[in-house]
């Protein structure tokens, strides 16, 4: 090997990317930065071990810069009750217990006081929403109060005492938010939300009026030895907000200040959330035009965003100009290792985000924040890497069921040192994941199963594809443990929920006939279906949407009916029903909401109207059924009479039909329990 070749093989892989970087008084250790995102792993307003847990394991994954989640800065922005209060002399305690082993690990750590204007209600704290203009917000719809100058001196001393207490606690820096994704700042910033005519409205000097005079407040708390930045938007993306133009000006005007490190670029607002956090599919690095031109715009170091997932995406941005460090929430969410993996050559080992938006859809139902396929997202302390404990003595372990549930069971037992074998009765692995990756909405799913393919590759597991594990086998093999994985079926009896006294009786008419499919049916075998199909949804999830997808690229005419008030209601947890819903009305589709299906007939469909009783005549070739499914849990319960001595484990839909997060964290329960 020459001296160039050498020197070559060498060189990093990332070489900008994992290079450091001064930010004011500190230097960040290279270009990778965590994000601000919601966790509700606070509890009271305090931190919990689980809140330090979580920020560590990032910072053990290499991370350069953490921004924390997002802190209140008066009591009139508590969206929930899991937000701690910057505000709050407790904070002080808090933060030392989570500087001091984030810094350990080599990470920078901040903290990021903000307020939500009107981008929020008064349901958890029973005050008013404030914000400069009585506009309510487009999510939440509420009316606000007018701030008068006295309540924003109270905001600004809000973010004072944020700093003040920052400092204390021993943080590196502080984050100064609201002027992105709609916030109060921003809502000051914006002509569109901001229609005063005192000193905080009109002019573009006026309107940065207040943050000027948070900035002051929080450099003058700071002092020289903390990191002070802004996050503000590259495009507010809606008709009125500001444009990428406006926002560069505002980022020169925050530099002339003197009072900033850096600054950290995002965009949109509340009257269209996808462009904060968009689901697959997707562009990544969306964002980054916007954000080039506020590089352009400053000398100060400027943070990039936006669906980037790979260390090749963010080193391609990063050299090209476009920013001097990435910031990734989801992606590290699903990953805290991403940054050690990218520095010691194992980048193909990230595990990617497939922008599913599980993350966001816990954070809705009020739980801790979790991933669709790291089960150890805020649940460190319990399925972490390093919680991972070998076994003393390694059993022979059958998986039966290559879906998500099956394939990280398998991995995990392999793992901790059992010998594996995993079977699957078809001819590929990764279960109902694997078909929906077929929509083109979804086809980033198919990364759950690449991922957990390949990591099963480089374990002992024995694959066994197209191989029917009944109980004769397992027991001839002399397996000491099963981990039953075995999926479900589609139900194809044509009730809804409205209906239980019917669910085991006899089908809705017409359903038992060729022309009726399940939704698995359809996915599972691609059968030649009519011109006109009826997709009849009973559960509101994302199922319906997905087959409904499939099948108008294919070339039907789709009509998408619901007992519901509306198509696929649980996608407004994930934020995506505008965007799902818009992609399928300009594909064709036709929705019909508040009507039951009465009977199947050829050609056509007929339904009854919830409230009025009419007749609802759907013209429809064949029918497709989205009314639950049921457990194929037979082998399991076959097992169990036959009180074969094994190490027996139920999962998945096998044990209920759920969500593939669900599958995949009791695939992950089971391989330690083994």
């Amino acid at each position: 090997m020459t001296d160039s070749s050498s020197a070559a093989a060498a060189a990093p892989a990332f070489p900008t990317l994992l290079s450091p970087l001064r930010l004011g008084p500190r230097t960040a250790r290279n270009r990778v930065w965590m994000l601000a995102h919601a966790t509700l792993l606070v509890k009271d307003h305090l931190f919990t071990e689980e809140h330090v847990a979580y920020y560590v394991a990032r910072a053990r994954g290499g991370v350069g810069v953490i921004t924390m989640e997002a802190m209140a800065t008066h009591p009139t922005t508590q969206p929930y009750k899991g937000k701690a209060f910057a505000f709050d002399p407790r904070m002080v305690e808090q933060y030392r217990k989570i500087a001091g082993p984030v810094q350990a690990e080599g990470a920078l750590i901040f903290a990021q006081p903000w307020h939500r204007g009107r981008q929020t209600n008064s349901v958890t704290n029973g005050l008013p929403v404030w914000a400069p203009s009585a506009v309510p917000c487009a999510v939440y719809r509420e009316m606000p109060h007018v701030m008068t100058a006295a309540d924003i001196d109270k905001i600004v001393e809000g973010y004072r005492l944020s700093a003040r207490y920052a400092r204390e606690g021993g943080l590196d820096g502080i984050e100064v938010h609201g002027m992105s994704h709609g916030y109060l700042l921003n809502q000051f910033l914006s002509p569109a939300t901001n229609h005063r005519d005192d000193a905080f409205g009109g002019s573009i000097e006026n309107r940065l009026r207040v943050v000027e005079e948070i900035l002051e407040a929080t450099r003058a708390e700071a002092g020289p030895e903390l990191v002070v930045g802004v996050r503000i938007n590259g495009d507010d993306g809606h008709e009125g907000g500001l444009t990428p133009d406006a926002w560069a000006d505002i980022a020169r005007r925050l530099e002339a200040t003197g009072k900033i490190d850096y600054i950290s670029v995002s965009q949109g607002t509340y009257v269209d959330r996808m462009l904060i956090y968009p689901t697959a599919p997707g562009e990544h690095g969306y964002q980054m035009p916007a954000t080039r031109k506020i590089k352009q715009a400053v000398d100060l170091p400027v943070v990039g965003a936006g669906r980037i997932v790979s260390p090749a995406e963010a080193e391609g941005f990063l050299a090209a100009g476009d920013c001097d460090f990435i910031g990734m929430a989801r992606q590290l969410i699903a990953d805290p290792d991403w940054a050690n993996k990218a520095a010691s050559g194992r980048a193909r080992e990230v595990r990617p985000c497939v922008g599913a938006n599980w993350c966001m859809t816990t954070i809705f139902a009020q739980a801790p924040i979790a991933c669709i396929h790291n089960p150890a997202a805020g649940a460190e302390r319990q399925f972490s890497d390093d919680t991972l404990k070998p076994v003393a003595e390694p059993k022979k372990v059958a998986v039966v069921g290559g879906g998500p549930a099956g394939m990280r069971a398998a991995l995990t037992a392999a793992r901790r040192g059992h010998e594996v074998t995993l079977f699957e009765a078809k001819d590929r692995l990764g279960g109902q994941v694997a078909l929906w990756a077929q929509a083109e909405s979804r086809r980033e799913l198919v990364g759950i199963v690449d991922w957990l393919s390949d990591r099963l590759a480089e374990t002992g597991v024995r694959v066994r594809l197209q191989t029917l594990a009944d109980s004769e086998r397992l027991r001839a093999e002399g397996f000491e443990a099963a981990v039953i994985a075995t999926g479900a079926e589609a139900l194809r009896h044509g009730w809804t929920p409205l209906r239980p006294q019917n669910w085991n009786g006899p089908p809705v008419p017409g359903c038992d006939g060729a022309r009726v499919y399940g939704y698995l049916d359809v996915l599972n075998d691609l059968p030649a279906l009519g011109e006109t199909v009826l997709v009849f949804d009973a559960l509101g999830g994302r199922q319906a949407a997905v087959v409904a997808e499939v099948l108008i690229r294919r070339g039907h005419r789709v009509t998408f009916a619901t007992q519901l008030g509306q198509p696929s209601p649980d996608l407004a947890a994930s934020r995506d029903w505008g965007k799902t819903h818009g992609m399928l009305r300009r594909l064709g589709m036709d929705f019909r909401v508040d009507v039951e299906l009465t009977a199947v007939e050829p050609g056509r469909a007929l339904c009854r109207d919830l409230y009025t009783g009419a007749a609802v005549e759907i013209p429809a070739d064949d029918v497709v059924l989205m009314v639950g499914a049921r457990a194929r849990d037979a082998l399991f319960h076959e097992l169990q009479a036959e009180g074969a001595a094994l190490d027996l484990h139920l999962i998945g839909d096998a044990l209920a039909p759920r969500r593939a997060n669900d599958a995949i964290k009791e695939g992950e329960r089971a391989g330690r329990a083994l």
